[in-house]
C-alpha cells in the first residue's frame, strides 16, 4: 500500500474521531471546543496531500481512485449528520436539517444510480464533474465555517445546498446519457 492510500485511510479513520469530538463538544473547555475544527481541518489537509502525492510521484492506484472520493463522501456525510442531529450542540454549531436532507438525498440518488449502472453494464468510470467538485468544495466549506462560527455561514450552506441540487440533476442527466448510449450497443 502506497503513501497516498495510507493517508486516505487515515482520513477515513479521522471521521469517527470527528463525530466523537462533536459529541463531547463543550465551550467550557477550550480544547474540546476547538477539537472538531482541528480534526476536520486535518482531514481536509489529508485530502489535498494524498492527491498531490499520488499525482506528483505517479502513485495513482485503482484502489486510491475508488477510496479517495469515498473517504471524502464519508467525511462530509458524517459531518453533516453530526452537525445537524446531535442535540447537545449549541445552535451556532448546527447545520439546518433541510441542508442535511438535500445532501443525503443527492448522495442516495447517486448511489442508487451507480448501483443500477453497475448491475446492468458493469463498472463504468465516472470522472468528477465541475458541478460535483464545486459541490464538494462548498460542502466542506460549510462544515469548516460552522466550526469557526462564521456569522454568515447560512449564505454558504444555502449555496452548498443549491450546488448539491444542481450537481445531482447534472449527475442524473449524465447517467441518463450513459444508459441510453450503452442501451444502443446492446
Amino acid at each position: 500500500m502506497n503513501l497516498p492510500n495510507k493517508i486516505t485511510i487515515a482520513r477515513l479513520l479521522l471521521t469517527p474521531v470527528f463525530v466523537v469530538s462533536v459529541v463531547y463538544y463543550t465551550e467550557a473547555n477550550p480544547v474540546l471546543a476547538n477539537l472538531p475544527l482541528i480534526i476536520f481541518l486535518t482531514a481536509i489537509v489529508t485530502d489535498a496531500i494524498d492527491g498531490l502525492i499520488a499525482r506528483r510521484f505517479n502513485q495513482i492506484t485503482s484502489f486510491g481512485v475508488l477510496l479517495d472520493p469515498l473517504a471524502d463522501k464519508f467525511l462530509l456525510i458524517v459531518s453533516f449528520i453530526a452537525l445537524s442531529v446531535i442535540p447537545s450542540l449549541p445552535l451556532h454549531l448546527r447545520i439546518p436539517p433541510w441542508v442535511l436532507i438535500i445532501v443525503l438525498t443527492r448522495d442516495l440518488f447517486i448511489l442508487i444510480g451507480a448501483a443500477i449502472i453497475y448491475m446492468v453494464f458493469g463498472y463504468i468510470e465516472f470522472k468528477p464533474s465541475m458541478w460535483g467538485k464545486a459541490t464538494t468544495f462548498f460542502q466542506m466549506l460549510t462544515v469548516l465555517l460552522v466550526l469557526i462560527r462564521f456569522d454568515y455561514v447560512y449564505v454558504i450552506w444555502t449555496l452548498a445546498a443549491v450546488l448539491t441540487v444542481v450537481s445531482g440533476v447534472h449527475y442524473l442527466i449524465r447517467t441518463n446519457r450513459i444508459l441510453h448510449a450503452k442501451a444502443k450497443h446492446i
